[in-house]
């Protein structure tokens, strides 16, 4: 990658993240801001980046960014789809593939994400790729970015990995398997019968899980919507939770958000989550 691509990457992030209000972005602005938009630290702090690392971007003076931290760039400054695939091109990186983790998430609904700041949340796509979550859901569900490939789909995990069912109690597995497949059966009709993403995620499945071939043989459908589930926290115990669902257009993504359920204690435990997150985050400092 040039020396001149460094300078247009690191001229475009900046034009971008001067458009910005903090409270944009669920930010608060300090009384004496001398910059318009975002400060540097304030992207890197949303991107999950350190303020070292994203100021060697912005100048032109650092290496070449993943993409990982490309998507992340892309959604801590609500690029639109355009721009993101701009940034990728001025990165030298190729274009992620639609529903990976590196998915583009519409500016929208990472706003509305950002304004969820009391209940945990996420964006998810119809094969159950995490793409963005907020503290809460990481405090609730654990962090779900580290996942790559086939494992990025927790569909995946849930049939091919023992310890991703250790979230759900035993008792619920079956009615989560099935209610699994019957969603990707939805998801997988909405996609053209060519995409590859979904065909090799049902043969791959279908050939190393025999109770997930035996679900998928019996063509049940049903988009996943609203759920009422029992989660195990490692700290909180078992919490019941309405999941409850906000699709974008094309039916690919969905922003989850968590209630508790009426009539139980899990109202008081969901409270605690900000506290375990913050804890988290000191220990992982």
């Amino acid at each position: 990658m040039g020396s001149l691509r460094y300078a247009e990457l690191g001229a475009f992030l900046r034009s971008r993240r001067e458009r910005i209000r903090p409270e944009d972005v669920g930010l608060i602005a300090g009384p004496r801001r001398r910059v318009p938009g975002l400060r540097r630290d304030e992207v890197a702090q949303l991107a999950g980046a350190s303020v070292d690392y994203y100021n060697e971007i912005e100048r032109g003076a650092g290496s070449q960014p993943s993409e990982q931290m490309l998507a992340a760039l892309a959604r801590a400054l609500r690029l639109t789809s355009d721009e993101r695939d701009y940034l990728y091109r001025l990165a030298d990186r190729p274009l992620p593939a639609h529903g990976g983790p590196e998915s583009h998430v519409h500016p929208g609904m990472m706003d509305l994400l950002t304004r969820l700041t009391t209940t945990p949340a996420q964006v998810v796509t119809d094969l159950h790729v995490t793409l963005v979550q907020n503290p809460l859901a990481v405090a609730l569900l654990g962090d779900q970015s580290v996942f790559r490939g086939k494992n990025a789909s927790f569909v995946h995990r849930w049939f091919t990995d023992a310890d991703a069912r250790r979230i759900y109690p035993e008792a619920d597995h079956d009615t989560q398997s099935r209610r699994f497949v019957a969603d990707l059966r939805a998801a997988a009709a909405r996609r053209d019968a060519k995409d590859l993403q979904a065909r090799t995620l049902i043969d791959d499945l279908t050939a190393r899980s025999p109770e997930f071939a035996a679900l998928w043989a019996q063509h049940e459908v049903a988009v996943r919507r609203d759920d009422r589930k029992r989660i195990n926290h490692p700290t909180l115990g078992t919490l019941e939770v309405n999941c409850l669902n906000l699709f974008s257009e094309d039916g690919r993504q969905r922003l989850l958000w968590f209630t508790p359920a009426l009539g139980t204690d899990s109202a008081s435990k969901l409270d605690l989550l900000a506290v375990i997150g913050t804890q988290l985050s000191d220990t992982s400092s």
